[in-house]
């Protein structure tokens, strides 16, 4: 049995650090691929003859599969560990873009990109930020927001990428490209995970110490003192709202980052400058992550996330009203600082409030509301815009999303309140 000790936080030599960047690789490339959908909408549109509808559809049925493969893998990461779950991921992510490079009718589409990229990334929030939330007590807000940030830096690179092999080539290019990129590294950084830090004889950064003599099984029960199972943690209210807080967050955020882009174009915009729109939302993204995650721990985290969600309900008017480049900018270097702080509040909420003992499940069911709003969002933009033929009513719908975001939040209380 590995001795137990907090000595090798204090010599620099914690591994939980290697954790956090091997959180923030796969969610460059998990959540990177994701919000590069927009940037291809376009092409789908023309190469397939497809409405705007039917290409937010495809969007959004893999954000639905997504929600029951984010719980899934909520269980799976409890019971087998990330790096069993981390290299499944990659290799389905990788398989998924591959073959919707080779994709000749729409149809396909929804095999190839829908199922199987649902099946790569639909877990891949919740399998990084519980992972890290359990290996760290002290400093879990800013290490949370860096593994997380990688999603951003992912949107940054990316979406611009995407748009550069699209206009150099083709889109099918593009996903091959990407495709066997984005396998190859989600499979690397996942075979650096490790479950929790007694694993390997480290105790969780900030706990200062644990009786060596315990045995294993006595060891985790004091480890998860206070945690509650996700039985538990289904029958308090905090769950519910937190969950709704996110399901409402997702809903307003992709409904921008699928629309965001052809809203550009279509008002005249060159491509490659609306697809910078989605970089300019990921780079403003890591410092919302960190700036907020700093704050969460040393100012407490509801208010700072409430602030984050109403902010970007006046973020969403904004965008109403743009009709320029710079105004479209503004709004993404707002909505993605924002965006960075209120994700990055209701994570560390979510193990602050239930504990570490079946956070994987927990944050898996907190990941299916997110994937939830994430289909639903932009299928309604869609809707919307087909039906009138503008996105003023779309994005007045995610304007009101986000409020409700920040009003559910508002009402969460912790479970000893």
């Amino acid at each position: 049995m590995a001795k137990i000790t907090p000595s090798v936080q204090e010599a620099g030599r914690f591994y939980g650090w290697y954790i956090v960047g091997a959180g923030f690789l796969i969610s460059f490339i998990g959540i990177g691929t994701r919000y590069s959908y927009g940037v291809f909408v376009k092409s789908l549109d023309a190469d397939f003859q497809m409405t705007r509808a039917m290409t937010s559809g495809v969007f959004s049925l893999y954000m639905l599969l997504g929600c029951f493969i984010a719980i899934i893998g909520g269980w799976a990461m409890d019971r087998y560990g990330p790096r069993k779950v981390g290299i499944f991921m990659g290799t389905f992510t990788g398989l998924s873009l591959i073959l919707t490079s080779h994709a000749r009718a729409p149809w396909q589409l929804l095999i190839t990109y829908s199922l199987l990229l649902s099946l790569g990334t639909g877990a891949v929030y919740g399998v990084v930020n519980s992972t890290t939330s359990r290996w760290f007590v002290e400093k879990r807000g800013i290490a949370v927001a860096i593994s997380s940030a990688g999603g951003g830096v992912g949107a940054i690179i990316l979406a611009p990428f995407a748009a550069h092999l699209i206009s150099s080539f083709d889109w099918r290019a593009a996903f091959l490209v990407i495709g066997l990129m984005s396998g190859s590294g989600m499979i690397a950084a996942s075979l650096l995970l490790i479950k929790e830090p007694r694993d390997i004889g480290h105790l969780p950064y900030g706990m200062k110490s644990e009786p060596v003599e315990k045995d294993s099984a006595e060891r985790g029960r004091s480890l998860e003192a206070g945690s509650l199972t996700l039985a538990q943690a289904c029958k308090m209210q905090p769950f519910w709202f937190l969950g709704l807080s996110w399901l409402f967050l997702s809903l307003g955020l992709h409904m921008v980052f699928i629309h965001v882009v052809p809203y550009a174009v279509d008002m005249g915009i060159a491509p490659m400058d609306a697809a910078f729109i989605l970089s300019v939302i990921g780079l403003a993204n890591i410092p919302g992550r960190l700036i907020s995650g700093k704050l969460s721990d040393a100012v407490g985290t509801k208010a700072v996330g409430v602030s984050c969600a109403l902010i970007q309900f006046g973020a969403m008017l904004w965008l109403m009203g743009s009709s320029q480049l710079w105004m479209l900018y503004a709004f993404a270097a707002a909505y993605g600082f924002l965006w960075g702080g209120s994700a990055t509040v209701i994570t560390v909420l979510t193990a602050d409030i239930f504990g570490m003992r079946s956070l994987g499940a927990i944050m898996g069911m907190m990941s299916g509301g997110w994937a939830i709003g994430a289909a639903v969002g932009p299928a309604i933009g869609g809707y919307l815009f087909d039906m009138s033929g503008h996105y003023s009513i779309a994005f007045a719908v995610g304007a009101t999303a986000l409020f409700a975001a920040a009003c559910f939040m508002g009402l969460i209380r912790r479970v000893s309140d």
